[in-house]
């Protein structure tokens, strides 16, 4: 069997790791080409050029690179036409991905596509989803409430779970170490997320600081960690006298492969955390962390999301569970007198948020079969369906 195969970032580059560990497990000897990052190089891809060169954010990281970048989708799609593989499978990265898709179907119309990570086009922008299903003819979601979103635009489209729920959390004992380990002992203990972009930390650090102190007005002996997002860790370090003086810094820079480890353990230990919006109330549905959602933008920007919006909600663990228990302070709610009331308050009552958290889980798939081998048996499956 021949799979060519599209990652064009770290979390895209793990989602096709697992993935082709699952067809690995289930079919022998499969070819593999495409680009990836080592987690795909490892179950044997040969990556055309290096990932990296995908991995970009923003209109001004990109336009710099655009002719580069439109003449590597070019050389995709010519390697996938001259190659007539069985399957080619993108993963995520949809401006990079979608486009070599549009590419192939165009001259090549019986190779089957299967595009990883729907487009969250029940939030926003829905037309994606139709234009999409122009070039996809499959989609591997990650969400329990996206199939009938891409079935409606016509594609096939199978819930395979999503990488969290399976991942291994820390236990009750690594987290009791950690708070040894801090003395922090039976204090209540608060965490704080203020992103992994420079962008986000830069905005949000501001309200995030002020809003803690006013919960240390509340909780005396509240204790505080941040674990600090590698591309970050500097900017954190650099504005610490800013926060208040018992803030304890988890530094990956310091603390090399322990790292994840030591997060995953603050993350059980905490009794609450404040976080920027983003997948990281996933990860602290999955340690069971009771959280307060606080996000905003530029003006500009928080203008036209909200009037392109179509939910009430930009927290996952509220839309999976069908609940509205996290608190979410988005925009011009974004300030810490709001906030602080509200830490304080999940602090004190967290058993709801429990209740939703182990919803949430149960529904990604917390138990169940690894996503990766869910996803690999939902593109078999579809390759026998054509």
């Amino acid at each position: 069997m021949k799979i060519y195969v599209i990652a064009g970032e770290p979390s895209g580059d793990a989602l096709g790791g697992a993935l082709m560990d699952g067809l690995n497990s289930l079919v022998p000897d499969i070819q593999y080409s495409g680009v990836g990052g080592p987690l795909m190089q490892a179950q044997g891809l040969t990556s055309q050029f290096p990932m990296e060169e995908l991995s970009l954010m923003g209109i001004a990281e990109v336009l710099p690179k655009y002719f580069h970048l439109k003449r590597r989708i070019r050389e995709c799609a010519e390697a996938v036409i001259a190659q007539k593989p069985d399957v080619m499978i993108t993963i995520d990265a949809p401006d990079f991905c979608l486009r070599v898709a549009k590419l192939v179907k165009a001259k090549a119309p019986h190779i089957r596509t299967v595009h990883y990570v729907a487009p969250s086009v029940w939030a926003w922008r829905p037309k994606r989803a139709d234009k999409m299903a122009k070039c996809i003819d499959q989609v591997l979601a990650l969400l329990p409430f996206e199939p009938p979103y891409m079935e409606a635009a016509g594609m096939e489209c199978d819930f395979v779970g999503h990488p969290i729920a399976t991942q291994e959390q820390a236990t009750d004992a690594e987290a009791d170490q950690f708070r040894l380990h801090y003395g922090i002992g039976e204090q209540p203990l608060l965490l704080v997320l203020p992103g992994s972009r420079r962008s986000e930390v830069t905005r949000l650090s501001p309200v995030f600081q002020e809003a803690v102190k006013g919960v240390l007005e509340r909780v005396p002996d509240l204790q505080i960690v941040l674990p600090a997002a590698p591309a970050v860790a500097g900017l954190i370090e650099a504005s610490k006298e800013l926060w208040p003086e018992r803030l304890i810094v988890l530094d990956p820079r310091e603390l090399g492969d322990n790292a994840v480890r030591l997060k995953k353990a603050a993350f059980r230990a905490a009794d609450v955390a404040l976080a920027a919006s983003g997948t990281v109330s996933l990860e602290l549905a999955a340690a069971r962390t009771p959280m307060v959602i606080a996000y905003d933008m530029s003006w500009l920007s928080r203008k036209i999301i909200s009037a392109m919006l179509r939910i009430d909600t930009v927290t996952l663990v509220s839309l999976v569970s069908d609940t509205r228990v996290v608190p979410e302070l988005i925009g011009d709610q974004c300030k810490p007198e709001l906030i602080a009331p509200y830490v304080a308050e999940v602090l004190n009552h967290p058993a709801e948020q429990i209740a939703a958290m182990t919803t949430t889980m149960h529904r990604l798939g917390e138990g169940g079969e690894a996503p990766g081998l869910r996803a690999a048996k939902a593109v078999l499956a579809g390759m026998h369906h054509t």
